[in-house]
């Protein structure tokens, strides 16, 4: 039965720990006295503006539960100064900031993969309130269970943010060139055809009189977003500069700045993490999915998790280093001879 009593004599007395401590797991490693570093667990559902959290006890009963809003300031209020415990939530748009303050604030936080956290997802009974108590539970009973991630730095992340900026506009301009020659099209006309560089300059030229006032303003949006992806790719090959990494992943014919950048801030710049290379590819969801059984063994596409930024990227540069235009390279000649052996999509799979 849940314990009657406020969240704020929960969060203020019930955990009386070593703040300095190792990272022990939750309610069951003990000190030098036998007594148990955490004597509370939290589970956090975050919202984009209100999250849920419940707090466990050592025994995983339930001694508080509440709502308060996706804040700095709430969350502050909520977690400093209350001794060190492990909090569980899952990744998502907010889960960065969110893990970066609460680690500030002396705590052990677990970003949940949800792609690995099917009993939330999978419920049926979904809520806010239930999904924290479940977190918490896991948390309780064992952190493997949440298949925690890591979470990236504020510069990384800021770094990041560059790159998908680079990818959204690029992603736009893309859809108004195919916009234009779509609505082009189903006039009778047809747009000649040209690189997206001087796309802007040629559809000016023979976009149809009638179009002009409805399709110029886009052409020219065009140019526009054109001059922003060069200033874009002039930060990058800047920003390689600063990571030394970058310069050797691109002496692979093939790979850019912007593909080296990527990778590199995507593992958040940390070799570490990887006891083996080829873990890598796994991490950024290179590796076949596998559905083995008994004598069967079926060739299964990419699983698709991980950054889908850099497994594009990535792709794109082994399609290249493959292609008819890649320059003969011991790393072709071994991903031509892996795809002779696979089927009709193993040469796009091979060097990724």
């Amino acid at each position: 039965m849940k314990k009657n009593i406020s969240t704020t004599a929960v969060m203020n007395t019930a955990v009386s720990v070593d703040v300095n401590a190792a990272q022990p797991q939750p309610g069951k490693d003990r000190g030098a006295a036998g007594t148990p570093r955490y004597q509370a667990v939290v589970g956090l559902d975050v919202g984009d503006r209100q999250s849920h959290y419940c707090v466990l006890d050592l025994d995983g009963g339930v001694v508080a539960e509440g709502a308060l809003k996706t804040t700095e300031a709430s969350l502050r209020v909520l977690f400093e100064g209350k001794g060190r415990m492990p909090i569980a939530l899952e990744a998502g748009t907010h889960s960065p900031w969110i893990s970066r303050l609460l680690i500030g604030l002396g705590h052990e936080v677990l970003v949940a993969n949800p792609r690995k956290l099917r009993l939330i997802a999978e419920s049926d009974a979904k809520h806010d309130r239930a999904d924290a108590r479940l977190l918490a539970r896991l948390a309780h009973v064992g952190p493997a269970l949440l298949s925690p991630i890591h979470t990236r730095s504020v510069q990384t992340q800021i770094d990041l943010a560059m790159i998908r900026a680079r990818e959204v506009t690029v992603q736009t301009r893309t859809r108004i060139v195919n916009a234009v020659r779509g609505m082009v099209k189903s006039t009778g006309g047809r747009l000649p055809a040209s690189p997206t560089l001087t796309f802007a300059r040629k559809a000016t030229e023979a976009c149809p009189e009638a179009l002009r006032p409805a399709l110029l303003p886009l052409i020219r949006l065009v140019e526009t977003l054109t001059d922003d992806i060069a200033a874009y790719d002039r930060l990058v090959v800047e920003k390689a500069r600063a990571y030394p990494e970058t310069q050797a992943i691109q002496t692979i014919h093939g790979v850019g700045a912007l593909t080296a950048v990527a990778f590199v801030l995507v593992l958040n710049n940390d070799r570490s993490r990887f006891t083996r290379s080829r873990d890598v590819g796994c991490y950024l969801g290179l590796k076949p999915k596998q559905r083995d059984s008994g004598m069967r063994s079926p060739q299964l596409g990419m699983p698709k998790a991980g950054d889908p930024l850099i497994r594009r990227l990535a792709t794109q540069s082994a399609q290249y280093i493959v292609g008819p235009f890649g320059r003969d390279s011991a790393l072709r000649r071994w991903g031509l001879s892996l795809a002779s052996r696979g089927g009709k999509n193993a040469k796009k799979r091979a060097v990724v």
